[in-house]
């Protein structure tokens, strides 16, 4: 690598940093005004919540790294272009393509690690914060405010739990279980007054309860009992208002691969499946799309005589963030292809980024 090309990436190693730790920390302090002021004001065990923060920071590190890049490339190049360091380099015969080298070599490696980084780091940790997420409810149930939606647990055959209310020390009251059968009436209708999970296990032990087996919608064995156990495979609770179950796109790329293939064999439409099994390439990838982006804005703005700074690096790394979010959640409701719905907002950018070339080209 020649030395222009290592100073270009001196110049920008250091803002890139900068920039994961800010965005980072700010992923942090939305989670803070989301998730852990309401978990710790509701009585949660302040180190299970360390522990939930914690292994959020993998899947921040990853959505950082991309828009990170943008924002400290926009910001070195600006710099160069400011003290006229570009304009030497070109008086001195060096070509301005020699930009675009050292910057999306860095690119290529960021996208590498982002892939790494999510298939490695994030999808086990997502897996751990269902545990974390269990552990805190099971410690403490009423920090998912029962009062409000109510906490639903599941047994070992897949039955839903529902839980009426929770009082302090972990006691559950009015518990119900039904087994249904599709498209017929419920075959089965356990309910007890009480219950109470079963510290450091899955067991979930039900006080004073009745077992009603039904036929044809008549009841036909009515059974009491003063004390019984259920074993419980999940907690369906979330503390960010979404959906408990793991998402998609938080699934090993091997897994995600078998499960589309079926729906492929199956002809099932499942957007959202589909949509995140593009995403796992196509994130890593806007590493490379917006670096080529800003190197392209770089020349233009040369040439062109305009200043790039702060504001503009602010600028586009909100444009890329608010383009990536709709674009996901049209995918994720069939609303655009899959294919278009991941790689779109990388496409703009790479548009953008030919487009500033031929304009710049121009002048």
């Amino acid at each position: 690598m020649k030395r222009f090309e290592r100073y270009v990436l001196a110049e920008i190693l250091p803002p890139l940093v900068g920039a994961l730790a800010i965005v980072i920390v700010l992923f942090l302090l939305a989670l803070l005004e989301a998730v852990i002021a309401p978990l710790l004001a509701k009585g949660a065990n302040p180190l299970l919540v360390a522990r939930l923060v914690a292994l959020n920071v993998p899947e921040a590190l990853t959505q950082a790294l991309p828009i990170a890049l943008m924002f400290a490339a926009l910001l070195a190049l600006s710099r160069l272009a400011a003290d006229s360091e570009i304009k030497a380099a070109l008086a001195s015969g060096v070509p301005a393509s020699r930009l675009f080298r050292p910057v999306l070599l860095l690119a290529a490696g960021v996208a590498l690690l982002s892939f790494a980084l999510n298939e490695l780091l994030v999808t086990r940790a997502k897996v751990q914060v269902q545990g974390v997420q269990r552990e805190i409810v099971l410690d403490n149930p009423r920090v998912i405010g029962l009062g409000e939606q109510g906490l639903v647990l599941r047994d070992a055959l897949n039955r839903a739990i529902s839980v009426g209310q929770a009082l302090p020390g972990g006691e559950l009251r009015d518990l119900r279980i039904v087994t249904m059968q599709a498209g017929s009436p419920p075959r089965e209708v356990i309910t007890a007054r009480r219950g109470r999970l079963r510290p450091g296990s899955n067991v979930l032990e039900l006080e004073d309860g009745r077992r009603v087996t039904f036929q044809d919608a008549r009841p036909v064995t009515v059974l009491t009992f003063r004390r019984g156990t259920l074993p419980v495979q999940d907690v369906q609770a979330s503390f960010d208002g979404g959906d408990a179950a793991l998402k998609p796109v938080y699934l090993p790329l091997r897994d995600l691969l078998a499960r589309t293939n079926t729906y492929r064999q199956q002809h099932v439409r499942s957007p959202a499946d589909f949509t995140a099994l593009h995403r796992k390439f196509a994130e890593p990838l806007a590493a490379l799309a917006l670096a080529f982006f800003v190197v392209s804005l770089a020349v233009f703005a040369f040439r062109s005589g305009q200043n790039l700074g702060l504001v503009w690096a602010l600028l586009l790394s909100f444009a890329y963030y608010a383009t990536w979010s709709v674009f996901k959640v049209m995918g994720e409701n069939g609303a655009l292809p899959p294919v278009l719905a991941a790689y779109g907002p990388d496409l703009i950018a790479v548009l953008a980024g030919l487009g500033l070339l031929w304009w710049a080209g121009r002048r």
